[in-house]
């Protein structure tokens, strides 16, 4: 064979091969999809699961929350009605203490 003839052939069989082999890699890529949404379905089920573990978690803190809420109001309602009680203690203890003063200043 001439050298241009073998140059020839050897270039249609490296275009043939190529083809095969690009064929075989589109063979394996297409394979690989399914593996690769099932991946993606994997990891939006665990990310569903850590959304649902966060909310769960923020539920729990907001009825704590709201406890404390309870709490704090029924504190401030026992707080009030202390004050009101010594309040009222104290403005009859100076109404007696008025009065007294008034008694003790004729007979000076």
């Amino acid at each position: 064979m001439s050298r241009p003839m073998l140059l020839v052939f050897l270039l249609v069989i490296l275009i043939i091969t190529s083809q095969f082999e690009w064929k075989q890699q589109l063979v394996i890529d297409l394979e690989s999809t399914p593996s690769i949404s099932e991946k993606q379905h994997e990891i939006s089920k665990r990310e569903e699961a850590v959304k649902e573990k966060i909310i769960l978690s923020q539920e729990k803190n907001i009825h704590r929350l709201n406890e404390l809420v309870r709490s704090l109001r029924r504190q401030l309602q026992q707080c009030r009605a202390d004050n009101e009680t010594t309040n009222g203690n104290a403005s009859h203890l100076t109404e007696h203490v008025i009065e007294l003063e008034r008694q003790r200043i004729p007979g000076n």
